[in-house]
């Protein structure tokens, strides 16, 4: 055979060859969105997650990460999920609830009683169940649960009982779900987007702002307020969510990786961020910040009458909150 034919007949060999190999061996880049800080353990986790899926899918699936609202705000990021511009983002469980109501459930002030409570519903059949009635709702899936920790208060002044914020002008995340608490306190609720927070501080637009200690120090609000107020009035979660649009076409075994690898992020930065809230306000003291200890129980009982209340956000079936309440 001549050399001329020899080579026809291996380059359309190749030819060949790279047609059926090439849509299995492509990549498949991914964008994974969040709202939060690089410092925080969502997304140092999130990195790492990235990291091991697209070892173990041998480089099929390369995900970045875009932190600090650089896709959006939280509403934006879970529109961006449903338009198949994003991929897969963390959001907290309030967001998720503008979708599916009932999922918000451990969002209501005083809601969780405390950290065991938490892990006993993230492993109960009624988050399952409540996760499940998003996704039929979304199309989207529900990979993974993380803690994000007790919503505390920043002010510049002290605050001790429910009856001192009268009034008050309180930044909350522009979730419903959210005026339950300011409700229950008879504070202004005023949303403001996360990365607007530090600077409505600054220029007084608002008096104060509620987030888990780990997110106070991160954004640096203590720069703003001169109190941190220890009223853990809402135990917050984090969902991880993979969009229809990818969940659909993965393979059995690659959705095996992404939820083994996903939920092993979400552990990881749970325990972090449990363990960094038994020190951090000992760390605010150091900062200069008055740390207040006020009467939680107050708080507490002022929250209780509205759990079920639609008015005030509650979105969920008695029988869901009675099955919540029930978890040891």
């Amino acid at each position: 055979m001549p050399v001329w034919t020899r080579c026809l007949t291996l380059s359309a060999a190749l030819i060949v060859a790279a047609v059926v190999a090439g849509p299995a061996s492509a990549q498949i880049k991914l964008k994974w969105a969040h709202v939060y800080e690089i410092t925080e353990p969502f997304h140092t986790e999130a990195l790492w997650a990235a990291g091991e899926i697209k070892k173990r899918t041998k480089g099929k699936y390369d995900i970045e990460v875009f932190p600090l609202s650089q896709l959006g705000n939280e509403n934006q990021i879970n529109e961006g999920l449903g338009l198949g511009t994003i991929d897969l983002i963390y959001t907290g469980v309030t967001f998720a609830a503008a979708t599916y109501k009932p999922l918000g459930i451990s969002g209501a002030p005083f809601m969780l009683r405390d950290f065991e409570h938490w892990k006993a519903y993230r492993d109960s059949k009624l988050f399952q169940d409540l996760a499940s009635g998003y996704e039929d709702k979304t199309r989207h899936k529900i990979v993974a649960f993380t803690y994000y920790g007790l919503r505390q208060l920043t002010a510049n002044r002290p605050i001790m009982k429910p009856e001192d914020m009268q009034g008050m002008k309180l930044r909350v995340p522009p979730a419903p779900l959210f005026l339950m608490f300011t409700k229950s306190v008879g504070a202004s609720a005023t949303p403001i987007a996360f990365a607007e927070v530090y600077r409505a501080l600054q220029q007084g637009t608002v008096d104060g702002e509620e987030n888990p200690m780990p997110t106070i120090m991160a954004k640096k609000f203590y720069e703003v307020q001169s109190h941190l107020i220890l009223t853990g009035h809402i135990m917050e979660s984090m969902l991880t969510v993979v969009g229809n649009h990818v969940w659909s076409k993965l393979t059995p075994d690659e959705r095996k990786i992404f939820a083994e690898v996903l939920k092993e992020a979400a552990s990881r930065a749970t325990d972090a961020i449990e363990a960094s809230e038994r020190v951090l306000a000992v760390e605010f003291k150091g900062l200069g910040m008055t740390v207040v200890v006020p009467d939680r129980e107050a708080f507490r009982k002022a929250a209780i009458p509205l759990h079920n209340d639609p008015s005030a956000g509650a979105g969920w079936s008695r029988a869901q909150y009675d099955e919540l309440q029930a978890l040891k």
